[in-house]
Order: C-alpha cells, then sequence, then structure tokens
C-alpha cells in the first residue's frame, strides 16, 4: 500500500489539499499508475439505474476529482454513450493531468443482435468515438468489455486485443484490461494472450455474498495484473433500494438481500454502506469500483473510506450476515447471462 501526501495527479490549485492528503494510493499492478482506494464508476450515469440529474452528476464528478478520486471508469454500452458524454461535459475545464480515466471496447447495444462485437474495425470505430464522446486526445486505460460473451477467447487475444495494443502505440491508450463476470475467463485470456494485458476490472464477485474474486489472487499477484474490484453493493443487490429489475440474481437471492435491507432501513443503516466497507477492507484491490450518480452518494462513500462504520453499524453487519445472508446458497449467476444471451441470438 502506499500514502502520499502529494500522489502523481495532484494539481496544486485545483485540488482539496486535505482531502488528497488523507486519500490512500495504490499501485495498479505494474502500470506505474497510483489509484485512488476509492474510484468513480460511471456506470450509474448511463440508462441501466434509472433517471439522475446530469447537473448534479456533472458535479458529482467534478467533487470526486478534486477530493482526490482520481480513477474513473466508463463505457459506451452505459447507455449507448450517454455516460461518456456527461463525463465529457463534467471534465471539461479539470486538469488532464488531475485523474486517470478508463473506457471500454466490445459491449455496444441494448439489442441482443447489436449488443457485442469484438472484430478489429469495430474496435477501432470504438475507441475513435469513445474519445469524442470524452472530448479527451486519449484515455490511460482501454478495456474488452465482458469478454465471455465473445464468440471465442480467440477473437478477444487474435482481433481485439492486437488492435487495443495498435491504439496504445498510436497514443490513443496507455494501457490494456479486460473485464467480465466469470473471474476465471481472465485467468484464461491471460494465458491466452501474447499481448500485454495491465489490469483486470471484476465487477459484483468480492461483496457480502461472493469471494470468488479471492480465490485467484494469487494469479493476479504473480502477473503483475493490476485488480480493480466493482460494484460492491452487487449492482444495488445489497441496498436499502434493492436492485433494478434487469438485475440477474435468482428470486430467493433477492428476498433474503431485500429482508437484510429492510431490517438496515429500520434502524436508518444503509446496506449499500456496509457492503462497500466490507470490499474496502481488503488489501489486495488497487482500487474499489463504486458507482456514483449524486453528491449524497459521494459523501456517504468517501465518510465509509475515512471513516469507518459505527458499532450500530457493525452490529448490524454481523446480524444481517448471520440472519440472512448466511441463508444464500447460490452466491452468483455465473452463467446465466450468457445462456440468455446466446439463446436469444440462435433465435435471431
Amino acid at each position: 500500500m502506499y500514502r502520499s501526501n502529494l500522489p502523481p495527479t495532484y494539481v496544486e490549485g485545483f485540488h482539496d489539499l486535505e482531502a488528497v492528503k488523507s486519500m490512500e494510493y495504490r499501485p495498479l499492478g505494474k502500470t506505474g499508475l497510483l489509484v485512488s482506494k476509492l474510484s468513480l464508476g460511471c456506470g450509474t450515469l448511463g440508462c441501466h439505474y434509472g433517471k439522475y440529474n446530469e447537473e448534479e452528476a456533472i458535479e458529482t464528478v467534478r467533487t470526486a476529482i478534486r477530493k482526490g478520486i482520481n480513477y474513473i471508469d466508463t463505457a459506451y454500452w452505459y447507455g449507448q454513450g450517454q455516460s461518456e458524454t456527461v463525463l465529457g461535459k463534467a471534465l471539461k475545464g479539470i486538469p488532464r493531468a488531475a485523474y486517470y480515466i478508463a473506457t471500454k471496447v466490445g459491449r455496444y447495444e441494448l439489442d441482443y443482435e447489436r449488443m457485442f462485437d469484438f472484430s478489429v474495425s469495430e474496435t477501432r470505430k470504438s475507441v475513435a468515438r469513445s474519445l469524442k464522446l470524452l472530448q479527451l486526445d486519449y484515455v490511460d486505460v482501454i478495456q474488452v468489455h465482458d469478454i465471455e460473451f465473445a464468440p471465442s477467447l480467440h477473437v478477444v487475444t487474435t482481433e481485439t486485443l492486437p488492435e487495443l495494443s495498435r491504439q496504445v502505440r498510436d497514443g490513443k491508450a496507455r494501457f490494456i484490461g479486460i473485464t467480465g463476470y466469470p473471474v476465471s475467463v481472465f485467468k484464461e485470456c491471460i494465458e491466452q494472450c501474447n499481448i500485454q494485458i495491465n489490469l483486470i476490472l471484476s465487477y459484483a464477485r468480492y461483496t457480502l455474498i461472493d469471494d470468488t474474486l479471492c480465490e485467484y489472487m494469487h494469479f493476479f499477484k504473480e502477473n503483475n495484473i493490476g485488480v480493480i474490484n466493482a460494484a460492491a453493493p452487487s449492482m444495488g443487490l445489497l441496498t436499502n433500494k434493492g436492485p433494478p429489475e434487469w438485475h440477474p440474481a435468482s428470486k430467493i437471492v433477492k428476498q433474503l438481500c431485500k429482508e437484510a435491507g429492510q431490517y438496515c432501513q429500520e434502524r436508518g443503516i444503509e446496506l449499500g454502506k456496509l457492503a462497500v466497507w466490507h470490499s474496502l477492507q481488503c488489501p489486495d484491490f488497487a482500487t474499489n469500483l463504486i458507482g456514483m450518480q449524486n453528491l449524497k452518494d459521494l459523501e456517504i462513500n468517501l465518510n465509509t473510506l475515512n471513516h469507518g462504520i459505527t458499532d450500530e453499524e457493525e452490529k448490524t453487519l454481523s446480524f444481517i450476515k448471520e440472519k440472512y445472508l448466511s441463508k444464500i446458497v447460490e452466491k452468483h449467476w455465473e452463467g446465466d447471462e450468457i445462456s440468455r444471451y446466446r439463446k436469444a441470438m440462435s433465435k435471431s
């Protein structure tokens, strides 16, 4: 772990100096980047998590960076460019040296037939389009989005990743990553590929109900792969509000998490805060990527990072683990989404 009073992204006159000093920064694999322990996920700025106030979202992004959060993640998939467009507006006027930003290629439209495309030509178009929407000359990280949905990993390793390597060569990106839900697919891809993969983004695999990511940490460390742990609240599942309708968890899992959320709510406690705190305790991740739409979410997450949880919250967490979450047998939905996608494609 690294603590730095002045990380490389600190810009005098822009940042809140005391907030930056209190932030913990960690190495992102062997990229040389030092990233904030808490980072800003912008999937919530698309269409998948309901409506939000764009002006407040823009201010949330700007405030997060001023407070020392220096890693931002987005994708065209989040609202078919909506997230990238809002980010482009938010980043305007902010010193480029003050943040690192990542986007993705490979996953695009809501319609199944146009949802994925891992080809060289589409990858090239996607990078150019994302840069245009973000109003940037380059991104720090370019990732292949949800590699498990590719026709085969061979397509990813021989078409998508080599094209991303060319984009790095041409100065459009600095480092390459891969994202997905099954953790095993990261290991398989890294072992098969002769392109340098700098980092992986794993979502909802180190939470209050699933710790699968831990099983692969030795491999990632051994290969100097930076690990980004995303979606500690499991895409809304582990919150008082509950998940969006499209959430792939089973009915029984949703019900048990709902009961845990209701128990928390009755005591004036937010389950999502407990979920974030849980993920923040692991020292193995470069950063914990949390989706935030508004200033309230940002304030809660920064407070959790800096001050932890109260004794009452800790007691509540222990209770819901034993009473509700320990009853969850199906801790993940691995394979379900792919199965639905393949079935839909076979009918088209």
